[in-house]
C-alpha cells in the first residue's frame, strides 16, 4: 500500500479475513491425519467424540478465530506497512501489487534453503542436545507418511503464518510503534515501520514460534533442556526467515516459504532420508 492510496475499509479487511479464515478450517481438517499419526494417543481420547464431530468442532474453532485474528492483524497493518496485498487485490481489487514484483520463486527458495539447514543442524545438534535413547527415537519422525506430511504443510503455511505473523508480529509491530511515537517520537506511521522495530517483531514472533512447537517436541521426546534449546533454534530459524519475507515482500510470500519448507521437511524427508525433524 502506497501513502498515497487510502487503507482497506473495515469491511474489506473482514472480507479477506474470513476468505483466510476458511482456508485455514480446511488447513485443520488436513493435518489431523497427522496429529493422529504424530500421537496416536489421539485416537484413543477422541473416542469419546465421534471423530467427525471433533473435526467439525476444531475446524469451526479455528475458522471463528482466524477470522478474527486476521481481521485484527490486517487492520493494524495497516498502519505499519505490514499486511496481504497481493489478496487484497485479489479479494478487495484494492492496491495494485503483481505477483511477480513480489519475489515468489525467491521465498520458495528461501523456505527450501531453511529446511535444508534446519535438516543439517538437526544431525549435527541432536547427539549433542537428545540424550542416545531420544536420538534414536527421531527415526521414528522418518517412517511417517509423506502424504500425511504433505497436508499438514498447509496447516503450518497459512494457519501459523496467520496467527504468528499476520497477527502476532503485526500486534508487536503496531504496539511497538505507537509506543516509540508518544515516549521517543520514533518509529513510522501511516504505513512506515522502523527497521529496528521490525525485528524486534521479527525475533519476539520467531521465539513463540519455538515456543508453539515444544507440545508436539514433548510427545516425541519429552521435555528438558535440550529438546527446549533444539526445538527453539530449528523453529526459530524458520520463524525469523518467515518474518522477515512478511515485512519486506508481504504474507503471501511467507506463507509460501513456509508452506515450501514443511513440503520438505514433512513429505519430502520421509520419502527420501531415514530421519526426520520437528
Amino acid at each position: 500500500m502506497t501513502a498515497q492510496m487510502p487503507m482497506p475499509r473495515p469491511r474489506q479487511d473482514l472480507r479477506l479475513a474470513v476468505v483466510l479464515a476458511a482456508v485455514a478450517a480446511a488447513a485443520t481438517v488436513a493435518v489431523i491425519p497427522y496429529l493422529l499419526q504424530l500421537d496416536p494417543a489421539r485416537t484413543a481420547q477422541s473416542a469419546q467424540v465421534p471423530l467427525p464431530a471433533l473435526i467439525a468442532i476444531q475446524a469451526m474453532t479455528m475458522f471463528i478465530v482466524c477470522a478474527l485474528l486476521g481481521w485484527a492483524g490486517l487492520r493494524m497493518g495497516h498502519h505499519v506497512g505490514l499486511g496481504a496485498p497481493l489478496l487484497q487485490r485479489w479479494v478487495n481489487r484494492h492496491g495494485d501489487a503483481r505477483l511477480r514484483d513480489r519475489g515468489p520463486a525467491t521465498a520458495v527458495g528461501l523456505g527450501i534453503a531453511v529446511a535444508v539447514v534446519i535438516l543439517v543442524l538437526s544431525r549435527a545438534l541432536d547427539p549433542l542436545l537428545l540424550p542416545p535413547t531420544q536420538v534414536e527415537m527421531t527415526d521414528i519422525v522418518g517412517g511417517r507418511s509423506a502424504l500425511y506430511g504433505a497436508l499438514a504443510s498447509f496447516y503450518g503455511g497459512v494457519v501459523e503464518e496467520l496467527q504468528l505473523r499476520l497477527f502476532l508480529m503485526t500486534l508487536i509491530a503496531w504496539a511497538a510503534t505507537r509506543l516509540a511515537r508518544l515516549v521517543r517520537r520514533r518509529g513510522g506511521s501511516d504505513g512506515s515501520l522502523s527497521p529496528r522495530i521490525a525485528w524486534l517483531a521479527i525475533l519476539i514472533a520467531a521465539l513463540l514460534f519455538g515456543v508453539g512447537h515444544l507440545p508436539a517436541a514433548a510427545t516425541i521426546w519429552g521435555l528438558d533442556a535440550g529438546v527446549v534449546l533444539r526445538t527453539l533454534l530449528l523453529n526459530g530459524l524458520g520463524g525469523v526467515v518467515f518474518g522477515w519475507l512478511y515485512w519486506r515482500r508481504g504474507f503471501e510470500m511467507a506463507v509460501l516459504a513456509h508452506f515450501a519448507a514443511d513440503i520438505v521437511l514433512h513429505a519430502l524427508v520421509p520419502l527420501l532420508l531415514p530421519q526426520g525433524v520437528l
